[in-house]
């Protein structure tokens, strides 16, 4: 047999300068990654951008012949505060559920910033449901621009 042997000298210097450039450019990549991947936190929720024209948008809604107007108060990114307007008192006597029922809407909206996943009793489910609508009926005024004067 005719085989010729091959040394290979490898020098320590060598591998160990390779093995901390080839280390560092793992590092590197991995720290790109980390910097660069869009990530959610734990117990956040991404926000969806809204954006609405800055302004006061109302709806209305009909209890016995009397108007009561749901007024949302916006700017560009934001839900500032949601109220009840030009409620009558009679309105109030017979719909005693209406303002507490709107609290809770309006600090669970303006907490999330939207309309989606709100929660409500079931004593006041209807009433919610309908002051719900109108609060989402406001706000696509704000989206569309409709400014109310």
């Amino acid at each position: 047999m005719s085989a010729k042997t091959k040394i290979v000298v490898l020098h320590m210097k060598e591998l160990i300068y390779t093995a901390i450039f080839a280390g560092l450019g793992i590092l590197l990549i991995i720290l790109l990654l980390f910097m660069f991947l869009p990530r959610e936190k734990k117990g956040e929720s991404v926000p969806t951008m809204n954006h609405y024209e800055a302004g006061v948008y109302a709806s209305s809604i009909v209890f016995n012949d009397k108007t009561v107007d749901v007024q949302v108060i916006v700017d560009e990114n934001r839900i500032n505060s949601i109220s009840l307007v030009n409620l009558d008192d009679t309105v109030t006597t017979m719909y005693p559920l209406m303002e507490p029922a709107l609290e809770s809407i309006s600090e669970q909206i303006i907490e999330k910033q939207s309309t989606e996943e709100i929660t409500y009793s079931q004593e006041n489910q209807y009433t919610s449901m309908v002051l719900l609508n109108a609060i989402e009926d406001a706000l696509s005024k704000a989206q569309k621009g409709d400014v109310e004067e």
